[in-house]
């Protein structure tokens, strides 16, 4: 996971649409309060506006096509999610915990909570996730205090991933026993089997051409080589915090 990059100008879709979409959520709320906290009354997301062409496309093109939980690359393989980092229409503590209602309701449109996520990470492991350091402080409704909420995963739009996860080989640990870094970890499954597998691979032929590049640094193959792992450790490269994991540890002579 690496630190994404977010522009600040929404799409207009979510500035004219959404806006319109949550400012009829709140009055439902207002009127309706104890049934969308009983799941009785439900909200209709609509993926035309938080998935539009323009919000999708804009997210990919800031996560370079890269899923910002395991950095896979998506399209080649799907087409990818619209992640919302706070869930939209309920949210559970802990994994096997109850689904809570109503969700982030008011952050459905909202541009910064809005993430490109492969499927995998999004449906099978985050899902309504979002665990608090204090569940106290969760803000429930139009209005509380968001910034009060200390959340147990990463947030990459928000903060520097390389602050609680790093990487041995292919493996991720949280830096200095991070709980946020094991909570990213466990719950997102960034150490399934599937995901370390195919890691390890990148990671494999990522050393032979370190290794091209450092003994014929003057041959063309060399620079060619060393042009290959600048783009590798670069934010557009595949599995990029675990390559510069491993340039930071082993191959302090190479200079990016």
């Amino acid at each position: 996971m690496i630190r994404v990059n977010r522009p600040t100008e929404a799409p207009a879709v979510l500035i004219d649409d959404g806006a319109t979409r949550t400012a009829q959520f709140r009055e439902e709320v207002d009127l309706h309060t104890g049934a969308f906290r009983d799941g009785s009354r439900t909200f209709f997301f609509d993926p035309d506006i938080y998935g539009h062409q323009s919000v999708k496309g804009e997210l990919r093109r800031m996560q370079h096509n890269k899923c910002c939980f395991c950095e896979a690359y998506v399209p080649h393989i799907s087409s990818g999610d619209v992640e919302h980092f706070r869930p939209k229409a309920g949210f559970r503590q802990h994994e096997d915990g109850p689904l809570e209602r109503p969700g982030y309701y008011w952050l459905a449109y909202e541009w910064t909570n809005l993430l490109f996520c492969c499927e995998i990470c999004n449906r099978r492991h985050k899902r309504n996730l979002v665990p608090l350091a204090d569940p106290a402080n969760r803000a429930r409704a139009y209005g509380d205090p968001i910034e009060r909420e200390s959340p147990l995963f990463v947030n990459p739009a928000a903060e520097d991933p390389a602050q609680f996860i790093s990487f041995h080989e292919e493996v991720p640990f949280a830096v200095a026993g991070s709980p946020k870094g094991e909570a990213t970890i466990r719950a997102l499954g960034l150490d399934r089997e599937e995901l370390s597998d195919d890691r390890l691979r990148h990671l494999i032929i990522t050393r032979l051409i370190i290794h091209l590049a450092l003994s014929q640094p003057d041959s063309p193959e060399g620079r060619q080589a060393r042009d290959l792992v600048n783009q590798a450790s670069s934010d557009k490269g595949e599995y990029a915090s675990m390559v510069r994991a491993e340039l930071a540890r082993n191959y302090p002579q190479f200079r990016l």
